[in-house]
């Protein structure tokens, strides 16, 4: 799989803030990890960049530049909400700005928490304004589950006298890659249950080698899960516990997956995840695993329409403000083939067990709908028409490459 979009934005960020050289291996080339690495070279963070590697000559924590013009994000959340924390921080003006999708997509659940801090940012909607400021430290508990909302404040915690601490809400985790990454170069965190907190110290540079992205597989392992009679086998494959509700959900539907070779990259757990196809059966998806698959519901809802008999998910209303509303946008075009699919507000119910059809489909220039519908015509053996595939770039340049060769 590809090297991890979640963690390639953080090497990139705190590789740029760092004491010393960063060195990555394994990072994604995907547009978005490339528009973070554009805003920082944008403020003066020397990159040099080589296919799945980059080199970065850290400029510590109070190096970075006043870039001349907007930040622009292109269509990465990511890299508007971790740049919104970083930012906030500075002694400098700053903007950033993305396309027409970023635009729709809300900033007050990170702007909000960072003027606890003392940040003063304009704008709930991209384009957002930055004046720096001196920032303190706070105790903020997080109404949402988000590993983004997280991740700013604990990069703003980096420039806020103090120690700031973030709670997260309920009994599910998000992803921790943010806490590992910095605990990894040399920040000191203190982590008691859901509680995570800044205690001090700076990232120091170093090698850092990126697991294959779990969300890359996932479409992977339900193809696999559905097809592979003879058992398929995906290498490598970052394994974080708060990434992988989805082989828990499968596992659940009936199906079998095992994960050998397991191994830690800097503080990632990797392996080798073997699938093989098996018969589902219907489940309900809700509540604290969730924010572990939020990502993976797409594709979850493709490997649902095989499990004959009624699956239900719930409790995901985030999938509204992704991309697109992939609620809204999976519900429409599996409905295009013939699936039998209800929109809910915070999720869906797929009747599963029915033969899908051919059909012209539109990716909505969302890349994991495109990449799921990608999965549920080559499941169904069915010719698809995905208009706007090329979106897959986002996060999985060589998606179609991957899947002629499968």
């Amino acid at each position: 799989m590809p090297g991890d979009k979640s963690i390639s934005h953080r090497a990139l960020i705190l590789g740029a803030i760092a004491e010393g050289i960063t060195e990555i291996s394994g990072l994604l080339s995907g547009q978005d990890c490339l528009a973070t690495m554009r805003c920082l070279r944008r403020m003066g963070v020397e990159i040099e960049h080589n296919g799945d590697f980059a080199r970065i000559s850290g400029v510590g924590l109070h190096g970075l530049k006043k870039p001349d013009s907007t930040l622009y994000v292109g269509n990465s959340g990511t890299t508007l909400r971790l740049l919104t924390g970083l930012l906030a921080g500075q002694a400098f003006y700053s903007a950033l700005d993305g396309d027409a999708s970023i635009r729709k997509r809300p900033m007050d659940r990170v702007t909000r928490p960072l003027s606890c801090l003392g940040a003063k940012i304009t704008g709930d909607f991209a384009p957002i304004v930055i004046k720096g400021a001196e920032l303190k430290a706070t105790h903020y508990k997080m109404p949402i589950n988000s590993a983004q909302v997280k991740s700013a404040i604990l990069l703003a915690a980096l420039y806020a006298r103090g120690e700031t601490a973030v709670d997260e809400p309920g009994r599910g985790l998000t992803r921790n890659h943010t806490e590992n990454m910095m605990s990894y170069m040399g920040v000191s965190l203190e982590v008691s249950g859901k509680t995570i907190k800044y205690v001090g110290g700076v990232p120091i540079g170093r090698e850092i080698i990126i697991p294959g992205d779990f969300s890359s597989a996932a479409f992977f392992i339900v193809l696999g899960v559905l097809c592979a009679k003879e058992g398929l086998v995906i290498k490598n494959a970052g394994i974080n516990p708060t990434r992988t509700g989805l082989i828990d959900a499968l596992r659940q539907m009936g199906a079998q997956i095992a994960i050998e070779n397991r191994k830690m990259l800097g503080n990632e757990e990797a392996g080798d995840i073997h699938v093989k196809m098996l018969p589902l059966m219907p489940i309900i998806l809700q509540g604290d695993i969730i924010p572990r698959m939020i990502d993976e519901i797409p594709i979850f809802a493709v490997a649902a329409l095989f499990a004959p008999g009624t699956t239900t998910i719930k409790d995901a209303a985030e999938l509204t403000i992704k991309e697109s509303n992939r609620i809204t946008s999976m519900c429409m075009e599996l409905a295009k083939m013939g699936a039998k699919i209800e929109p809910r507000p915070d999720g869906m119910v797929i009747h599963g067990g029915f033969p899908l059809n051919g059909a012209v489909l539109d990716s909505h220039g969302d890349h994991r709908v495109a990449m799921a519908l990608a999965v549920a015509a080559t499941a169904s053996q069915k010719q698809v028409l995905i208009k706007n595939a090329q979106c897959t770039d986002v996060s999985f340049p060589d998606f179609f490459r991957y899947l002629r060769e499968s």
